[in-house]
């Protein structure tokens, strides 16, 4: 059975999709990430055979919407996220992943992706459990791109490779193809998942809303009104 792993920062205002500011206040692009995550929590508890962590940084008593987040995660194993820079949090728990589930393979996502599916979670947790598919398509490591040139899920079959991505610069346009290159150095065969929007700016938002129109990320993106900044622009 594969760990679906989901790396989430709590929704606190100021905190989290500062990128999102202007056309949305703090407070609001809060409440954008906190719907983004519960949606992904729904999913995640919705694929089949699969077994949920969730490793957080920050506290969800200090989140806008913590109760309801708090009550979504019941029962999951809950990790703190563990170093200083991204890089290092992201091997830190599939680290901690491998040594409370050692042998176990891991499917690692992030909360700024609500379109993601029962469907295609659990397909994907199913080719790395196999070791790759189609036949004669074997594979250590899954990585699915984003359309800016990030990515949205790393599968490993052996977490602890997870450790390559110290090394990787994380939030640029190049940090998909040197996670590619960097596994590949470590000599695993890599597999792609589908290339998926993920959002940073308010277009993503804008977009991935209209993909998904009936979710509380969706919902959410709607009923955010544009605050004045300073010099009257909007």
């Amino acid at each position: 059975m594969t760990v679906l792993l989901v790396m989430a920062k709590a929704p606190v205002a100021g905190e989290v999709k500062t990128r999102l500011c202007p056309p949305a206040s703090p407070r609001q692009a809060a409440r954008i990430a906190a719907a983004a995550l519960r949606d992904t929590v729904e999913a995640v508890r919705a694929a089949p055979g699969v077994v949920p962590v969730l490793a957080l940084r920050g506290r969800f008593a200090d989140a806008e919407d913590g109760p309801a987040l708090r009550a979504a995660v019941a029962g999951w194993t809950v990790l703190a996220q563990r170093g200083g820079d991204l890089g290092d949090r992201l091997a830190n728990a599939h680290a901690d992943v491998a040594a409370a589930w050692p042998g176990r393979p891991v499917l690692q996502i992030g909360m700024d992706t609500p379109q993601l599916t029962s469907a295609l979670l659990g397909a994907a947790a199913r080719r790395l459990a196999a070791g790759g598919v189609p036949p004669g398509r074997a594979a250590d490591a899954l990585l699915g791109g984003a359309a800016d040139g990030g990515w949205w899920a790393l599968g490993l079959r052996d977490p602890r490779h997870a450790e390559v991505l110290r090394t990787v610069p994380m939030s640029t346009a190049e940090t998909g193809r040197r996670t590619w290159a960097a596994l590949d150095r470590r000599g695993l065969r890599v597999a792609p998942l589908p290339v998926v929007r993920d959002v940073d700016e308010w277009a993503d938002a804008l977009a991935v809303a209209a993909a998904v129109p009936g979710s509380r990320f969706a919902r959410q993106v709607a009923t955010t009104r544009p605050v004045l900044v300073p010099g009257g622009h909007r």
